[in-house]
């Protein structure tokens, strides 16, 4: 098989790796659940390539995002859930669905997205998607307002989501400044765990902690996630610079004393462009 530009070789591709005769072991093997962090850390390497601006690697890792799709349509179609091609007629009916103003009638199309519309056809799909799980006896339909906010996003984004929605129904400081005394509370709370030993309440309160900082970011107008990137990337930039004066002095952070690091730390954050 030749390298190809249409979608039917690749999904040709994925079948031959998951014949349970003659394919690859690794991929017999696998599931929904053994598949779905690489799925998460594809779509991670897309957002990398994207902040990097660097467009080869980009069309590698849309590549790769895309075959965790076609991976998942693959299993689904073998156990006779759905097949790739429900996938793409799922996507389509919803695109044009959530645009009215682009592929509805003439009306539609002169009338333009009305404010509100976006949420109102969203709110419609959810209420659809609850019908069928409660026509299928499912159990697990979500009842309540916050329910539908997937937790298997970052938990940051997470905590994100559900200040956001909470805010719509009005559950909301509305500024920044006392969500600042709400931090400086759960500080204090913690404090007082740690004074105690509480494993459990320690961790509980280091939780409010992290909450009430995504929640001034949100205030702040600031994401959270890219903040926090932002500070990683930083870090270990100055690390390394921290790294590479101490080669310079034949030394290496094993032999280095803490008081020495945080020297050339300092030295970095002073003389350095992501300081």
């Amino acid at each position: 098989m030749k390298p190809s530009r249409r979608i039917e070789d690749l999904r040709k591709i994925m079948a031959a790796l998951r014949d349970p005769e003659s394919g690859c072991p690794w991929d017999v093997q696998q599931d929904f659940a053994s598949i779905a962090p690489y799925t998460i850390e594809e779509a991670y390497e897309v957002d990398d390539a994207i902040r990097r601006a660097d467009m080869h690697d980009l069309a590698e890792e849309l590549g790769d995002l895309l075959l965790q799709v076609i991976f998942h349509s693959q299993m689904a179609e073998e156990a006779g859930h759905f097949s790739f091609d429900d996938v793409v007629e799922a996507i389509t009916r919803k695109m044009i669905r959530r645009h009215p103003h682009v592929f509805g009638d003439e009306d539609a199309r002169q009338a333009g997205m009305a404010k509100g519309m976006w949420e109102k056809i969203k709110a419609e799909e959810k209420a659809a998607r609850r019908a069928r799980i409660q026509a299928a006896g499912n159990d697990e339909t979500p009842a309540g307002y916050l329910d539908d906010v997937p937790f298997s996003l970052p938990a940051a984004t997470v905590a994100l989501k559900l200040q956001q929605k909470a805010a719509r129904v009005g559950f909301d400081w509305g500024e920044a400044e006392p969500t600042l005394d709400k931090i400086e509370e759960e500080i204090g709370e913690l404090r007082h765990a740690i004074r105690r030993a509480a494993t459990d309440e320690i961790e509980d309160e280091l939780g409010d902690v992290f909450f009430s900082v995504v929640n001034l970011a949100r205030h702040l107008k600031v994401d959270p996630e890219a903040a926090l990137r932002r500070t990683n990337e930083k870090f270990r930039n100055r690390f390394h610079s921290v790294e590479r004066e101490l080669a310079d002095r034949q030394r290496t952070l094993d032999e280095a004393s803490l008081e020495e690091m945080e020297e050339l730390w300092q030295l970095a954050k002073k003389t350095k462009k992501f300081a």
